[in-house]
């Protein structure tokens, strides 16, 4: 009887841990309160928003304003247009520059590379200036590429007048437009999103530290940029990568260097340990297949054209459930990439994501018989 009541005992406190664990992990607590204008945790790969605080509310971007920079600086090189190695002839607007610098010289030639190195490391402005005049000639034409810039990757609440973030009236940003800004850095140009993660460079005999403390804090995060002015406050712009997750996360206007730091190390803390990411479909892969009619061929493959990524609540994977809908009478020729339904992903009836379902591949008439066979089906459908 004892050893009947000892199993029973430990059956019990099992599957209470287990219960207790299962709910615990499935529950997602209110996130840290940050002493911040604004601030924002984002999934990289999903884009799903895990924390979010004022994100567009017009604010003073400052450095983060390099972002940009690098941005335009990266894409021209991408596109051959300029080349690491360009010697830039360095203007007195540029030698003159004020606030944080990588102390170039007047008249003097320095490469496209170093002068790059000098934004993203030392975030200096007088290297922002030079880059800025070499893409464009002047610092005016470049701030209007950089708007340009700014509306394609959708930053509708951005505009800039200069290339390193010195205080201006009519020079702001929001939150969700630097993360917009950041993600499209990570994504599209990852060769020199890389230097991000380098802690110091040494230029003209003069070694700076990248201001970014949160790479001697966390060495998940690889980046990216800070900012400070008088009235922009402590800025902070951080990715951070554990496992196959990465998040970016956002904290503009703290009161301090260890603020912001301290900020955005609580800010991803939290979202690393109560989200989790999925990659639920890749793109080319084969998600379902359809009946096709006056074809050679009876069924054809469907799936979706980019990589499918949720990001959800730990605990909550086995409840997704993903449904489709695919166009009813589907008849041959089809070319590869039309659209024939849509995959939609819930999570306790909240809509995750929703995809167009597309052919993988082109399907020509059938045969004159299989056509004409398949036609007489048809009447009967």
């Amino acid at each position: 009887m004892q050893k009947i009541v000892y199993k029973n005992l430990v059956f019990l406190i099992i599957f209470t841990s287990f219960f207790i664990n299962n709910i615990q992990a499935a529950i997602v607590p209110a996130p840290p309160k940050i002493n911040a204008s604004s601030y924002l945790v984002i999934d990289y790969d999903s884009g799903r928003m895990l924390v979010e605080e004022n994100i567009d509310e017009r604010v003073e971007p400052a450095s983060l304003t390099k972002m940009m920079t690098v941005y335009i600086v990266s894409s021209e090189l991408a596109e051959g247009n300029i080349d690491m190695n360009d010697m830039v002839m360095i203007s007195e607007r540029a030698w003159r520059m004020t606030g944080s610098r990588m102390f170039i010289e007047v008249d003097k030639e320095v490469s496209v590379e170093n002068l790059l190195k000098g934004v993203i490391i030392q975030s200096g402005n007088d290297a922002s200036m030079a880059l800025a005049e070499h893409v464009s000639g002047s610092e005016e034409v470049f701030a209007s590429v950089m708007n340009q810039y700014a509306q394609d990757l959708g930053m509708t609440g951005t505009n800039f007048v200069n290339s390193t973030g010195l205080p201006d009236e009519n020079h702001y940003t929001t939150a969700r437009d630097m993360a917009i800004l950041a993600n499209a850095l990570v994504r599209e140009h990852p060769e020199i999103y890389k230097w991000h993660s380098i802690k110091e460079y040494t230029f003209n005999e003069i070694k700076q530290h990248n201001r970014n403390q949160m790479l001697w804090r966390d060495d998940t995060v690889d980046g990216i940029k800070t900012g400070h002015t008088d009235s922009a406050g402590y800025c902070l712009v951080a990715s951070a990568k554990r496992d196959d997750m990465r998040l970016i996360s956002v904290v503009m206007g703290t009161d301090g260097t260890k603020a912001r730091t301290r900020a955005t190390q609580s800010l991803l803390n939290f979202s690393f340990r109560f989200f989790v990411t999925h990659k639920l479909y890749s793109a080319g892969e084969s998600v379902t297949s359809s009946n096709i009619w006056k074809a050679d061929i009876k069924t054809f493959d469907l799936g979706i054209k980019n990589d499918l990524y949720v990001t959800i609540p730990r605990g909550k994977y086995k409840q997704l459930d993903a449904s489709m809908e695919i166009s009813p009478t589907i008849v041959a020729p089809v070319n590869k990439d039309d659209v024939q339904g849509s995959l939609n992903v819930l999570l306790d009836g909240e809509e995750l994501a929703k995809r167009p379902l597309v052919a993988l591949q082109s399907v020509t008439e059938g045969s004159f018989l299989n056509r004409i066979k398949d036609d007489i089906k048809l009447l009967f459908e």
